[in-house]
């Protein structure tokens, strides 16, 4: 299950919706091992495409190299899909490679980005599996009960 402060959500929703018609793309880190992503950070998608969407070489490197000296992992991986479902196609399952995150699509659609509701669902994609998982917002985290410190 993947859940995200309310104010996170709605940057990528606002993302999708400002770089359509083509696709956003971004991470959302966190602390290491945490599984709550905090920190959002939108990308650039050098593929400037309405169908496809990539991360530039030199700004994904500097994101790494960022979230190492940070203590943070890739918690979500997002993008948007601007004229299909959010559903992982085989190109974005063929790139999956953070087992660990949680992969967030969000179509924009059919009008969705100018108003009203998006498709905003989230995957986990591990070996070229796709499972969807259920997504909770929250106001904060603040709210939630740790369920890491419980175990």
């Amino acid at each position: 299950m993947l859940t995200i402060e309310r104010e996170i959500h709605d940057a990528i929703v606002e993302h999708a919706r400002r770089d359509h018609p083509d696709e956003a793309c971004g991470v959302v880190a966190g602390p290491i091992g945490s599984d709550r992503p905090t920190r959002f950070i939108p990308m650039v998608n050098a593929a400037m495409s309405p169908t496809f969407y990539e991360f530039d070489s030199t700004d994904l490197l500097r994101l790494y190299r960022e979230m190492d000296d940070r203590d943070e992992d890739p918690v979500v991986i997002y993008h948007s899909h601007t004229a299909t479902e959010a559903y992982p196609s085989r190109t974005d399952i063929n790139l999956a490679s953070e087992p660990g995150a949680h992969y967030v699509l969000v179509s924009t659609r059919e009008g969705a980005h100018e108003s009203g509701p998006v498709d905003f669902r989230s995957y986990r994609i591990v070996d070229g599996e796709v499972t969807e998982e259920e997504v909770t917002i929250v106001e904060r985290y603040a709210d939630v009960p740790d369920e890491k410190a419980k175990h």
